[in-house]
């Protein structure tokens, strides 16, 4: 038996990585180029930490006490403090915390582009960083209007971030988000 795939559907699939890959690009340069972080972003659990409060960034003052809530790169709308959980790609709860499967199909993308590399992480965990080609390209995303809220998003919390490993961050997460951490593995945080 064979399936067709709906074209439609590839297509936003399609549409759906290449706006993850943006987004973790952006972060991972972000990370890289803010003092505190080595050159890199150390470890899968700091990426979907650091990602989760660019994702829900209305949490993310909660979370980082060097975060002020009235950040303005932070881009809250009134809308996004009344209901912080609503947001445009949620995240689910998983053993250690926040959590997105496509994790590794967008991070190997962008390996296998060129754009992200792997370097040694603390402790012999990954960490990534941005190639010459990567950074050229964050720049330039971060030059247009789609990419720039995103952008300041990611700068402001790897700045609020700096020398905390992905640990704290889970640690943190849990301790002052606990009611909303407190659910099933695999279910929808919103």
């Amino acid at each position: 038996m064979s399936i067709t795939p709906d074209p439609e559907e590839l297509a936003l699939l399609r549409e759906d990585l290449a706006y993850h890959q943006a987004r973790v690009l952006l972060l991972v340069e972000a990370v890289a180029r803010t003092a505190g972080h080595a050159g890199k972003l150390d470890g899968l659990t700091k990426l979907a930490k650091l990602d989760f409060l660019v994702r829900y960034p209305a949490l993310a003052p909660a979370v980082l006490d060097r975060l002020d809530p009235n950040d303005c790169r932070l881009h809250l709308s009134e809308e996004d403090i009344a209901v912080p959980t609503d947001v445009e790609a949620p995240m689910t709860r998983y053993r250690y915390g926040p959590w997105d499967d496509r994790y590794y199909p967008v991070i190997g993308a962008l390996t296998g582009r060129g754009l992200l590399r792997y370097v040694r992480g603390r402790r012999g965990s990954v960490a990534l960083a941005p190639t010459p080609a990567g950074r050229k390209l964050a720049q330039a995303m971060t030059a247009t209007p789609e990419w720039a809220e995103t952008t300041d998003r990611c700068v402001a919390i790897a700045e609020a971030a700096s020398g905390m490993t992905g640990s704290a961050l889970k640690d943190l997460i849990y301790e002052r988000l606990a009611d909303l951490m407190d659910r099933p593995h695999r279910q929808v945080i919103q």
